[in-house]
């Protein structure tokens, strides 16, 4: 099966994945269920996870009914337990179980978070567009799912326009990543929040790039991905601050029990970076 689900990956276009796995994953999740491994995102539990990886294959990661990799449920614990981004703040009697919770955006009116999310992940874009609390906007240069495709580089969007930026696994393959940066600054209003989740080697201080290497299968193994341009180190937390994002480097696993760690098959010591205008 690992076989099988590299060679895939490494020849068929994400786009035209994106559209067949919307088809596979209803009998996959069938196929596989169980009760040892539980996915947050839905609450399914099944047998085993799928694997996953363009060069070396993980095995457990890739969840049968939503396709979230550990990174997405990662991200999901952590939204919805530690900010109110699921919260409609149009709910004003609701009883927040967790007072001391992030707050985006203006919770003094009843007004909708503005998020932008780059290359939206199929287990958050249908859930995110029924969320009455959001104006959720999607962008990407390929994605299917992007209401708006558009270059990171240059955003068709206006200064200080979003209370909410989500841009994962993205960056990692834009040449100029600086310049994508200051664009992510530029459209995140004054006091916005954002996650920019990347691949990231955290035994590196310094982020590796090399041009010269062009060979995917060559890229794939130095890289992690054919597709990838660089391999972010610990100093990609500065460059954030660089552009003048304050940036906290969260380590959520280490507040989670290490039972449901390994019940919902996330990566140990995975840090998100969360960003504020």
């Amino acid at each position: 099966m690992k076989k099988i689900f590299k060679f895939i990956l490494n020849t068929i276009p994400r786009p035209i994945l994106i559209r067949l796995s919307i088809v596979a994953r209803p009998i996959i999740a069938f196929l596989l269920k169980g009760n040892k491994f539980t996915d947050p995102i839905d609450g399914n539990s099944f047998r085993m996870f799928l694997p996953y990886g363009y060069g070396t294959q993980r095995n457990n990661v890739l969840s049968p009914s939503t396709l979230s990799l550990e990174r997405h449920r990662l991200l999901w614990l952590y939204l919805q337990n530690e900010t109110n981004f699921f919260q409609s703040e149009l709910d004003s009697d609701a009883v927040d179980s967790n007072p001391n919770r992030i707050k985006i955006g203006d919770t003094k009116t009843n007004s909708k978070l503005k998020v932008l999310h780059f290359a939206p992940e199929q287990e958050f874009y249908k859930r995110f567009k029924k969320q009455a609390n959001l104006d959720y906007t999607t962008t990407d240069l390929l994605s299917p799912l992007a209401d708006v495709k558009a270059d990171i580089c240059n955003l068709p969007f206006e200064d200080n326009q979003y209370d909410m930026i989500l841009c994962n696994h993205v960056l990692e393959h834009i040449p100029d990543d600086t310049k994508a940066m200051q664009e992510l600054y530029r459209v995140m209003k004054p006091g916005g929040m954002g996650i920019f989740q990347i691949p990231q080697d955290l035994k590196r201080e310094v982020t590796f790039s090399d041009d010269s290497i062009t060979d995917q299968k060559e890229r794939a193994k130095i890289f992690g991905q054919y597709d990838h341009v660089r391999v972010y180190g610990r100093d990609y937390f500065n460059k954030l601050r660089s552009i003048g994002f304050r940036v906290e480097e969260v380590d959520y696993t280490n507040t989670i029990p290490a039972d449901l760690v390994e019940k919902y098959c996330l990566a140990k010591g995975e840090i998100i970076p969360v960003v504020y205008k």
